[in-house]
């Protein structure tokens, strides 16, 4: 995709940052925490692109209580590529606030000072709001002849319980014949670049064992032991992870890593526990896969899991997997982010151990970047916030984007 830079083009747009902010606040004052429906925020987006005379496709779940949306502003007559294009991409849910203490109502937003407070402030209705901002600019252009290609809005459903969304709309996708050239997910990284990302699967644990009275111990299996040794395994791989010699050192955690994050098992001290449940994490280098860990971690549950059975037949080990998400991988993006680094004020380009919808892109084979306002250390948090002034530049980088497509 031969992008023109933005000084080659004539000043056709036009900024409008308060566009934006009245967007965030609409987005903001729909509650889309994962466990609810999204379906009025995407019902009333879908309206609003209906009135600019775009197609908006939906694609929902299988219980018909949420759904992405997917809309192209179609490139002008005698474009250049009239499929193709580039995809803005970002998620409608949010995380719970259960348990957090807010000073404002974090389902209105607030602005106090230089800071626009709420949830999904910068998780990521701002980046939203911003691209909404931009459709009836696009579709103008579209509409003069002037968009070389196509422009897209993604809009998903979950991606903060394991991207359960996104993979519907590239299904979808490809039935329709449509190929994204490019795709920006605009998850908050100080509109900076990020060009590559960890993968993330989830698994859950289940030790049965056989219970007995804590003085007979020889007739029970304790659950929590044999746990234990699964867990303490699990720590030596991580070790071993970070002190390969195919690390990266330009993620900001420069190795793959393995973390057990809960645990509970037993009902009393005096009884031979018969059940333990955990749970880890794995977060992989692109170069890396889930077999890395996995294999050796189910020979090991091999191991005990014989051991237990030796003493009583009906224990044993489950071992789940609850989430995988993969890698995004900077293999096909040089393109992409030489047009990037051109429109943000920082073209360095960075890796992160957090992961999103972009390695689904990737593994669509559409080069991927995320690039968006505000700071992933604001996101999940009471209070959660974006600076407008990261608005502002969300904004001219979009503008700009836009303009270097006409």
């Amino acid at each position: 995709m031969a992008f023109k830079n933005s000084d080659n083009q004539p000043k056709c747009i036009t900024s409008y940052p308060e566009q934006s902010i009245d967007w965030i606040t609409r987005l903001i004052g729909f509650d889309t925490v994962s466990r609810h429906s999204n379906l009025a925020l995407i019902d009333d987006v879908q309206a609003y692109c209906e009135q600019l005379g775009l197609t908006v496709a939906v694609t929902f779940n299988e219980a018909k209580n949420k759904a992405n949306l997917f809309v192209t502003v179609p490139a002008g007559e005698n474009a250049e590529i009239v499929n193709g294009g580039l995809v803005l991409s970002g998620h409608t849910d949010v995380v719970p606030v259960d348990g957090q203490e807010w000073t404002s109502e974090p389902f209105t937003a607030t602005i106090r000072e230089t800071r626009l407070y709420g949830r999904g402030a910068c998780d990521m209705k701002g980046f939203i709001a911003c691209a909404l901002s931009l459709l009836p600019q696009a579709a103008l252009l579209s509409k003069n002849g002037q968009l070389r290609r196509p422009l897209h809005l993604a809009l998903s459903f979950d991606e903060e319980v394991g991207c359960l969304g996104a993979p519907l709309i590239l299904a979808d996708l490809k039935a329709r014949g449509i190929t994204p050239e490019y795709c920006i997910v605009g998850e908050p990284t100080n509109m900076t670049m990020v060009v590559a990302h960890k993968g993330i699967a989830v698994y859950r644990c289940r030790v049965h064992g056989k219970s007995a009275h804590s003085s007979l111990i020889a007739q029970g299996v304790n659950a929590i032991s044999y746990a234990s040794r699964l867990v303490g395994y699990v720590d030596t791989l991580a070790e071993e992870l970070s002190d390969r010699n195919d690390n990266d050192a330009l993620f900001d955690v420069p190795y793959s890593t393995l973390s057990v994050g809960t645990i509970q098992g037993g009902t009393a001290t005096n009884i031979v526990p018969n059940f333990c449940e955990f749970t880890f994490d794995y977060r992989n280098l692109p170069h890396m896969t889930q077999d890395d860990i996995l294999a050796p971690i189910q020979a090991k549950v091999a191991e005990l899991t014989a051991q237990m059975q030796a003493r009583s037949p009906e224990t044993g080990i489950e071992l789940l997997q609850e989430v995988g998400v993969p890698a995004m991988t900077d293999d096909d993006s040089a393109e992409l982010q030489q047009l990037i680094g051109a429109l943000v004020a920082d073209n360095k380009r960075h890796k992160v151990a957090y992961a999103t919808e972009g390695g689904q892109f990737t593994n669509a084979d559409i080069p991927t970047i995320i690039c968006g306002p505000g700071s992933i250390e604001q996101a999940h948090k009471a209070d959660e916030y974006v600076e407008l002034s990261e608005i502002e530049r969300c904004d001219g980088f979009l503008q700009r984007l836009l303009q270097s497509c006409c």
